[in-house]
């Protein structure tokens, strides 16, 4: 009996091991399969989001700034001029310097669409938009010839991204309020449209942009109803869109998508809109065509 009892003994203990082994197999490979599982797959989705190239990284978005526009100083930087009133009715230089962390003047700008200074006057009531490029002095002074002003309350705004010091490479947005004495009239803001009519062009926006987030837009622009194939660069891109707030003259650039390819853009253009607050903004488009410059505004309702 003895003898019989150990092989049984010895197989039962074989079989124990066996399935003691399968099973740990069995787990291992529950283990990996895990891997592939839904949970698992959405992790690595989110991976591949976290590292996939943002809205910045796009053409046109390395030099976005930060903020809105509506302080002389940032970081350390400052808008300075002594003018805080201009003539109306005629052509008056604004003159200004951009002062550094230590406060000097800075000299090294870098270029961004092809100049170093971009300079916006805007109206309180979103109209007598003007878009120029200063010029300045080796001191550091720059000077700004701004066109007929209209009597009323104004902003003009500095767009430049320092080329040394601490703040080089950064992109900054820096404004001053002025005023044009005498009596004006506001002119109501129009109504939120797509489309607008500018020098027999007509220009139309596509796109829901919300506030506080990177969207896609489009435009569109035709000429008697035919799609314009004719843009010519202009500030190294198809068409540059500014646009402002209602109420509080907030600042906004609209970055260009579609990469530049000889005399003949269009007829849609892509942009990347990032608006920082709801409501509405008056969207100013220049584009040119036979060396002409055009510039279209619509209103733009932001949700």
């Amino acid at each position: 009996m003895l003898t019989s009892a150990r092989p049984t003994a010895r197989r039962r203990a074989l079989a124990a091991a066996g399935t003691a082994v399968v099973l740990t197999l069995t787990l291992a490979a529950c283990g990996s399969s895990s891997s592939s599982s839904p949970d698992r797959d959405h992790s690595a989705k989110a991976s591949s989001a976290s590292t996939s190239p943002s809205m910045r990284d796009m053409p046109g978005m390395d030099h976005m700034a930060a903020g809105n526009g509506l302080s002389d100083n940032k970081d350390g930087y400052r808008l300075n001029s002594k003018d805080t009133a201009l003539a109306a009715g005629k052509q008056t230089p604004y003159r200004f310097t951009v002062t550094g962390p230590d406060g000097k003047p800075v000299t090294a700008f870098a270029v961004d669409q092809t100049k170093r200074m971009h300079f916006y006057a805007i109206r309180s009531d979103l109209t007598g938009f003007q878009h120029i490029h200063p010029t300045m002095a080796a001191d550091g002074t720059w000077n700004a010839d701004l066109a007929s002003l209209a009597p009323g309350s104004w902003r003009v705004f500095a767009s430049f991204t320092p080329d040394s010091g601490a703040g080089k490479g950064t992109a900054f947005v820096l404004s001053r309020a002025l005023t044009v004495p005498g009596t004006g009239t506001k002119t109501p803001l129009p109504a939120a449209a797509k489309t607008a009519e500018v020098d027999g062009y007509t220009v139309t926006v596509n796109g829901e942009p919300m506030a506080g987030m990177a969207h896609p837009m489009s435009v569109t622009i035709t000429k008697g109803g035919k799609p314009v194939t004719g843009l010519e660069p202009y500030l190294d891109t198809y068409a540059h869109l500014t646009a402002f707030h209602e109420g509080d003259t907030a600042f906004a650039h609209l970055h260009p998508t579609t990469k530049v390819n000889g005399d003949h853009g269009g007829p849609e253009l892509s942009f990347d809109a990032e608006l920082p607050t709801s409501g509405n903004w008056r969207l100013y488009l220049q584009f040119q065509t036979g060396g002409t410059l055009h510039t279209a505004a619509l209103t733009l309702n932001v949700g």
